[in-house]
């Protein structure tokens, strides 16, 4: 294994991940790569099919080596979960036992909550082909099931600790979306203007003023009456679209792009 270390950004709270007998290296190490993205970082293996380590997995993992490097393994569910005050465990299938359903979401929450208050977590995932047995599923305290496609409900390892880690992670990262790098912040929702900014009233009050002096000039408003009503139609349908400095300009440049054309034109008429 390397000897790469783990990011300051992992919660030391965060769920640990249980991954019940594995099959295959690959697919630890992708879960690994998963929980990497979204601030997991403590790994446990129950009866690994091939044992480990695993260079299969290292390769997988995409560089999360140091959550590889703290990998524990151990021969029952029961040890893995031992030191643990509350488990979930995945699932797409009906069970058949009388145990609370959630969400990926609604376990997000629920995870930060008992966090908050001191908690140990855990998170089973099953095998490859069938997922985790009944008696496994016993051992935890709530079902986590995903609203997929019923007509194909399979998922695989990496894809299921992905969903659970995101909801996990989601609220600690909040307005925040994308990656934060030395040069520029990480994104926030909504429109992004590159080099730009939204538009003041007062930039767009002289847009329209231009527009419509030179739609008086084109004799476009055929009727005085209707005139004020056109007028703010435009201005509303332009507000709506929320200008950025930089396309005020641009729109402007346009005006007077026609404007002179039109008094090409009309000199060329004379």
């Amino acid at each position: 294994m390397s000897k790469a270390k783990a990011p300051q950004m992992c919660d030391p709270h965060a769920p640990v991940v249980i991954l019940v007998n594995p099959q295959l290296g690959q697919n630890i190490g992708t879960a690994a790569r998963a929980m990497a993205n979204f601030g997991l970082s403590e790994l446990r293996l129950v009866e690994p099919r091939d044992g480990w380590p695993s260079e299969w997995a290292v390769k997988a993992a995409s560089g999360a080596d140091w959550i590889l490097d703290g990998v524990q393994v151990f021969e029952r569910l029961e040890d893995a979960i031992a030191d643990l005050h509350h488990v979930y465990a995945t699932t797409a299938r009906p069970r058949g036992m009388t145990k609370t359903v959630i969400t990926p979401a609604d376990a997000g929450l629920d995870m930060r909550a008992r966090a908050g208050r001191g908690q140990k977590l855990g998170i089973l995932f099953g095998r490859e082909r069938w997922g985790l047995n009944n008696e496994e599923v016993s051992l935890a305290d709530v079902i986590i099931t995903a609203p997929v496609n019923p007509r194909f409900a399979s998922i695989n390892i990496a894809q299921a600790v992905l969903l659970v880690a995101y909801e996990w992670y989601r609220h600690e990262a909040g307005e925040r979306v994308g990656m934060e790098t030395d040069e520029a912040p990480a994104l926030t929702p909504g429109l992004k203007m590159p080099d730009s900014r939204p538009a003041t009233k007062a930039e767009l009050i002289g847009m329209f003023e231009h527009l419509e002096s030179e739609l008086d000039a084109a004799g476009f408003f055929r009727s005085p009456d209707m005139r004020p009503t056109i007028v703010r139609n435009l201005r509303n349908m332009f507000e709506r679209a929320e200008l950025s400095d930089q396309e005020v300009r641009s729109f402007r440049g346009l005006i007077r792009a026609l404007s002179g054309n039109r008094q090409r034109h009309k000199n060329r008429k004379q």
